[in-house]
C-alpha cells in the first residue's frame, strides 16, 4: 500500500532537502525506501554508516540518499546544509527521524529555505480504505490502534506485545536522547492518567496534585510527550489566539488503542487523529495555516472539534457513539459563519440525516473514509 505522502515527497525531493518526521514506527523508513529502487540508506546508529557519512562517500549515481537518525550527529543541520549548498539535490536528500528534527519547524534553524518538512501519521480510515472496508478499518483502529504493524495484523494479543515494546523504546531510548529527563516512572504514571482523561479539558493543577509535582513541571512533561509524538493537544478556539493558549487543552493519543474508556471515547480519539492528520497534510503540502481546536462557552458547554483553516472556522464536529438524536452542543454556539459545516459523527448509525440549518449527521466510518477538509 502506497502511503499518502509518497507522491508529494517524490516531487519535492527534486527541489530541496526533505525532512520526514512522525511517531516512531509510523512507517517513515518504509515509506522512504519505497520511493525508488536505486537508493542508499544510512542509519546513524550503525558504525559503518557513520564512517560513510563522515567522509561523504555514498553512491551519487543513485536516485536517493536516505539519512536515518541523523539528528544524533552533532550539528547535523550545518552538515547537510553544506552538502545541499555545494551539491544540490542530485541525488535527492531525505532525512528521517524523530522529534528533535521536528523542532526545525519551530526554530527555522540553519536549514531555512533549504528543506520541505513532512509529518507522517499512522494509518486512518481514509488511508486504510484502500485495503479494508471503512467499518473494518475503524474497528481495527479502535481495538488495535492505527500504527501499521499491529493494524495490519489485527490481533489484540499481538498489539499488547507491540505496545509494550513501543512505549518502552520511546521512554527509555528516545526520551533520554531528547531530554535529560530520567524519572521514567513519573512519566509512565502521567501517561496512565492521561489515558483515562482523553477528551476532557486537562487541569495542570489537578495533574500536579496527582503526581506531587508543580504545574510548571507537568507542562514540561506534557511538552516532552508531544515532542515524542505520543500525545497532541487540542485547545479551545478563539479569534484571539492568546486567550486560546491560556485555556485548558484536551489531549489525545496518536495510538487510539491506548485510550481507556468506552467506545465513544475511543471514537472521539480516532476522529481527533484523523482530523489532525488531514490538517497536517494540508499544511505540509499546501502551506496552509491549519489548526484543530474545540469550542467552549464561558459556562463550560463544549463542542468536540473546530477545524480552522487560514483563520476561518470551516467545520464544527461533534462525535457520538450511538446517539441518533441531534446533539444539543450545536445550539450552544449560534452565530457561526453560514459557510461553516456542522457535522455530527456517529459510530453506530442506520442512516445519514440532515437538518434545514445544514447540520449533517453521518456514519463515522463512511465519513472518515471520504473526508475532505479543503472543500
Amino acid at each position: 500500500m502506497q502511503r499518502y505522502l509518497a507522491p508529494y515527497i517524490g516531487t519535492d525531493l527534486k527541489k530541496k532537502i526533505v525532512v520526514l518526521t512522525g511517531p516512531r514506527q509510523s512507517g517513515k523508513t518504509t515509506l522512504a525506501k519505497s520511493l525508488c529502487t536505486a537508493y542508499d540508506y544510512y542509519n546513524y546508529d550503525d558504525p559503518g554508516s557513520r564512517l560513510t557519512l563522515q567522509d561523504r562517500s555514498w553512491d551519487r549515481r543513485k536516485e536517493l540518499v536516505i539519512f536515518d537518525e541523523l539528528h544524533k550527529m552533532r550539528d547535523w543541520q550545518t552538515w547537510i546544509k553544506g552538502i545541499f549548498d555545494i551539491e544540490g539535490v542530485k541525488p535527492g536528500l531525505l532525512v528521517t527521524g524523530s522529534a528533535r528534527m521536528d523542532m526545525l519547524r519551530k526554530t527555522g534553524d540553519s536549514l531555512a529555505g533549504r528543506f520541505f518538512p513532512f509529518r507522517l501519521h499512522p494509518l486512518d480510515v481514509k488511508e486504510a480504505a484502500a485495503i479494508f472496508e471503512p467499518e473494518e478499518a475503524l474497528r481495527r483502529i479502535l481495538s488495535v490502534g492505527s500504527f501499521p504493524e499491529p493494524f495490519l495484523e489485527g490481533d489484540p494479543v499481538a498489539y499488547a506485545r507491540w505496545k509494550k515494546s513501543h512505549i518502552d523504546v520511546i521512554l527509555r531510548y528516545d526520551m533520554l536522547d531528547l531530554t535529560r529527563m530520567t524519572d521514567i516512572t513519573a512519566i509512565e504514571i502521567l501517561l496512565e492518567l492521561l489515558r483515562s482523561r482523553v477528551g476532557s479539558p486537562l487541569s495542570y493543577a489537578n495533574l500536579a496534585g496527582d503526581l506531587q509535582r508543580d504545574a510548571k513541571t507537568i507542562k514540561a512533561w506534557l511538552q516532552i510527550l508531544e515532542d515524542l509524538y505520543i500525545i497532541f493537544p487540542v485547545r479551545p478556539w478563539h479569534r484571539n489566539i492568546a486567550r486560546s493558549v491560556l485555556k485548558e487543552p484536551k489531549y489525545y493519543f496518536y495510538d487510539t488503542a491506548q485510550v481507556k474508556g468506552d467506545e465513544g471515547c475511543r471514537l472521539e480519539n480516532a476522529v481527533a487523529c484523523a482530523l489532525k492528520k488531514e490538517l497536517d497534510f494540508l499544511s505540509d503540502t499546501r502551506g496552509e495555516d491549519c489548526g484543530l481546536h474545540y469550542l467552549r462557552t464561558r459556562d463550560g458547554k463544549e463542542l468536540d472539534f473546530a477545524v480552522v483553516r487560514n483563520g476561518d472556522l470551516t467545520h464544527r464536529i461533534e462525535v457520538k457513539w450511538s446517539d441518533s438524536g441531534r446533539a444539543k452542543a450545536f445550539d450552544h454556539f449560534p452565530g457561526v459563519n453560514p459557510e461553516t459545516r456542522s457535522i455530527q459523527l456517529v459510530g453506530q448509525l442506520s442512516r445519514d440525516k440532515t437538518w434545514p440549518d445544514g447540520l449533517l449527521m453521518a456514519d463515522a466510518a463512511r465519513w472518515l473514509a471520504a473526508m475532505r477538509l479543503d472543500s
